[in-house]
């Protein structure tokens, strides 16, 4: 089968290093970085792109539909149904924290920080169109600050301006992105902790609650936030009601946090952050609630509610994030799907490396970190969350800067002493969904038909805005083939052994 398709070099390829141990990983610098480019499906065509622990990176090859009959049938198939639709996808992208804009800055050479932005946000890169951007300071942060933070009770927020942080790294790291895209970047804002002030410990970390005193300043420190962004030309899509709210309740952070009761999170929403952005200029901005583990949604949302049921006027959406997933399986999200069909489910944070058990932060060319993003994104994406979004864009070697050192890893490494950057395999993971479902694809059913005692192939589908079908495909076996069927067509796929595959054909054309 392998020998039947064309294989297509119109990229530039990835300037492979491989690390001992691991896969490999592509590095960039002023002279060169690897690209690679959608390639449209022709009529009776279909492409598949493939990565690899062996090494492939978006390895694009082209092959022959055929008709599906029983001479030549596969064993193992996917049958896609276009007619039965489930969410609709808002997109894919990551955050511009302090430390990703540092790193970016640290780069000497202005062409290597455009082809670094370009490799996640331009047509010739993941084309990425969201990001995540902190309200103030987070443990990616130098030292810990807020808005504000002086004087202090200053109920009306008098002295409200933004950051040198945001002049310095984040605006201009959201502007060169916006330049970048090809379709509008949709902005996701969230603060860690408001100024000590306005809290119970009077600290940036540790148990802490809001003070009551101030619910409506806290929802007007989000306004002015909104204010300021907008004034600097960087309209914001939605903003969330505060990082990881657990993280304060049971001291479960050692940086900025602010710890919020379900019970107190519903009063607030319902008297103070959803008038104050429903009655504003900004009463179009998404309110996106929780911000928090998988594992909280069961008893803290549904407490949330339960006891405050008219925040429900007031959410659109509910923000997850990554890191108990591997013990909390994606079916919890039924919890807020089922009972909350009218509310969105997006993925607001990941990384890999944050477990406090995980001895090296960052790993060069960790096939086993790409393969944990690819399966959790499937997994989203088939409990009907609309969008992905990474944590820090870039870091150092070291998973920093952090002002906790809470150091992680980071789909691009960044190394400003030989002035180059690096793209681990969680880049080209992420890759093969950012790239090929664009904003407004529609989730469709999947079919799966495999012999006896075959493992199966973990994946996900997609109709698109382009009128074609996408499916992405994770093989964690061995070498395989598989049929991948849609009306009478059928696309002969064969995976490579740890591999993620993209493969998108025509729909019109398969269908007929």
């Amino acid at each position: 089968m392998e020998n039947s398709l064309l294989t297509i070099y119109t990229n530039k390829r990835c300037s492979a290093r491989q690390i001992t141990g691991q896969s490999v990983v592509c590095v960039c610098n002023v002279t060169y970085c690897d690209e690679f480019t959608r390639e449209t499906p022709a009529q009776g065509k279909f492409v598949r792109y493939t990565s690899s622990q062996s090494g492939y990176r978006f390895h694009k090859m082209v092959g022959d539909l055929q008709f599906d009959n029983e001479e030549g049938s596969c064993g193992y198939s996917l049958t896609l149904d276009p007619s039965t639709v489930f969410q609709t996808i808002e997109g894919f992208g990551g955050s511009t924290s302090d430390a990703a804009g540092i790193n970016w800055r640290s780069l000497s050479d202005a062409a290597l920080q455009q082809k670094l932005i370009d490799a996640y946000y331009a047509e010739t890169g993941l084309q990425y169109n969201m990001v995540r951007v902190p309200i103030g300071g987070t443990d990616f942060s130098t030292h810990p600050y807020a808005y504000n933070e002086l004087p202090k009770d200053d109920a009306h927020l008098t002295n409200f301006s933004l950051a040198y942080e945001d002049f310095t790294y984040k605006i201009p790291m959201i502007k060169a992105i916006q330049a970048a895209a090809s379709t509008p970047v949709h902005i996701v804002a969230t603060t860690w902790s408001p100024p000590p002030w306005m809290k119970s410990n009077g600290q940036f970390s540790g148990f802490s609650r809001l003070k009551p005193e101030y619910y409506q300043t806290y929802a007007e420190y989000h306004k002015k936030f909104l204010e300021k962004y907008a004034a600097e030309g960087i309209p914001i899509w939605g903003i969330t009601t505060t990082n990881e709210p657990m993280n304060g309740i049971f001291n479960l952070a050692s940086f900025n946090t602010l710890g919020w009761s379900p019970a107190e999170m519903g009063n607030w929403i319902v008297n103070n952050l959803g008038p104050t952005i429903r009655n504003s200029t900004f009463k179009d901005v998404k309110i996106i609630a929780l911000d928090d583990q998988r594992i909280t949604i069961p008893f803290w949302f549904n407490s949330m509610i339960k006891k405050h049921p008219q925040a429900l006027n007031y959410i659109d959406g509910v923000g997850v994030h990554y890191y108990t997933d591997m013990f909390v399986p994606a079916s919890v999200l039924a919890y807020i799907y089922d009972a909350h069909p009218d509310k969105f489910i997006l993925a607001t944070e990941a990384c890999e490396g944050s477990q406090p058990w995980t001895r090296e932060k960052v790993v060069l060319g960790s096939w086993d970190r790409a393969k944990n993003y690819i399966l959790d994104i499937i997994g989203d994406l088939n409990h009907n969350v609309i969008g992905w979004i990474d944590w820090n864009l870039c870091l150092n070697s070291q998973g920093g800067p952090n002002w906790v050192e809470n150091y992680v890893d980071s789909p691009i490494i960044v190394y400003p002493e030989k002035n180059e950057f690096i793209k681990q395999p969680m880049y080209y993971g992420l890759g093969h969904f950012s790239k090929f479902i664009p904003r407004g694809s529609r989730r469709i059913k999947v079919t799966e038909k495999k012999p006896l005692l075959s493992f199966s192939v973990e994946n996900v589908a997609f109709v698109t805005p382009n009128n074609t079908v996408v499916v992405v495909l994770y093989n964690g076996g061995k070498a395989k083939s598989i049929c991948i069927k849609l009306g009478q067509k059928k696309a002969l796929v064969f995976l490579e052994s740890k591999s993620v595959v993209t493969v998108e054909f025509p729909l019109e054309q398969c269908s007929s």
